[in-house]
């Protein structure tokens, strides 16, 4: 399979990042913080010398991964004429045109604040549900879909902590609903167990065919104490299920990229030590 990195989970400087994974025979890095901005706010000059940098280490981009929908930028109360919605909107164009300058397929977004629970049966969809917030959703991704569709690009909506689709089974939930080719899945695995959904065999099973762009990370939950702990890939909960995931992948013909999201320091505060730590063992499950 192909595969990348985050470039700022090594570090924000791109030049070093970018030696740092040609170090390892990675060939494609993915933009979501670049020197002391998001990409998508970098300026012409800016752009040019991130262009630069990449052609001159031979590094394609897969996802401008801006932060897009997230937190309370989009919730149930949010209307398309908001104009902090609008102003999402704008960061997804800046993003859209960023990504056809360096060549990219995809661009990320969110899918806004999550609410606790959204579906329910048997009293539960009377007193505990939040309602409308599911059926709210839609509406306010297709918009983004729309400008993707207009621009000849697709979105990938990340499984994120703390929104509205943190599964797969909500993703897929998502995409069906909104039914255009131009928005598919990023696959965050680790995001998920926070939601208590399985990698493999239930999370993939879920999006098979719908995927656009994956990220990997290790993580333990503790969801009754609101605790989130990374650790050194095939070392945390996930260290079972990466390798029959990644099979199934090769088995069905997945053609994207794999990103190694390099969120994990090894106690020492620094993250290219805990990529170098984890990149081996990436490698060896999705190379």
């Amino acid at each position: 399979m192909k595969l990348g990195v985050i470039t700022d989970g090594i570090s924000r400087d791109l030049e070093h990042a970018l030696k740092v994974a040609r170090e390892f025979d990675l060939n494609y890095a993915e933009l979501q913080f670049v020197w002391d901005k998001e990409i998508g706010d970098h300026d012409k000059t800016e752009l040019a010398k991130i262009k630069s940098l990449l052609d001159a280490h031979g590094m394609k981009v897969p996802c401008i991964s801006r932060h897009i929908f997230t937190g309370g930028t989009l919730q149930m109360s949010t209307k398309t004429t908001d104009a902090v919605y609008q102003g999402q909107l704008d960061s997804l164009r800046r993003c859209i045109a960023v990504a056809k300058e360096l060549g990219s397929p995809l661009v990320r977004i969110f899918s806004g604040r999550k609410e606790m629970i959204l579906f329910g049966k048997n009293g539960a969809e009377q007193w505990n549900v939040a309602k409308g917030a599911w059926d709210a959703l839609p509406g306010l991704i297709e918009p983004a879909v729309k400008i993707a569709e207009e621009e000849d690009i697709t979105l990938v909506v990340e499984t994120g902590n703390g929104t509205m689709v943190n599964s797969s089974w909500t993703a897929a939930k998502l995409i069906d609903a909104i039914g255009s080719p131009r928005l598919k899945v990023l696959w965050d695995s680790a995001n998920n167990c926070y939601a208590h959904e399985r990698m493999f065999p239930e999370g993939y099973e879920v999006i098979r065919g719908k995927i656009g762009h994956i990220h990997i990370k290790d993580v333990v939950v503790d969801t009754p104490k609101a605790t989130l702990e990374v650790r050194e890939m095939g070392k945390g909960q996930l260290a079972d299920q990466f390798e029959p995931a990644a099979n199934a992948l090769r088995a069905d013909g997945y053609d994207g990229v794999v990103s190694f999201e390099s969120v994990y320091h090894p106690g020492n505060g620094s993250y290219e030590d805990g990529f170098r730590a984890c990149i081996g063992r990436f490698k060896e499950i999705f190379g």
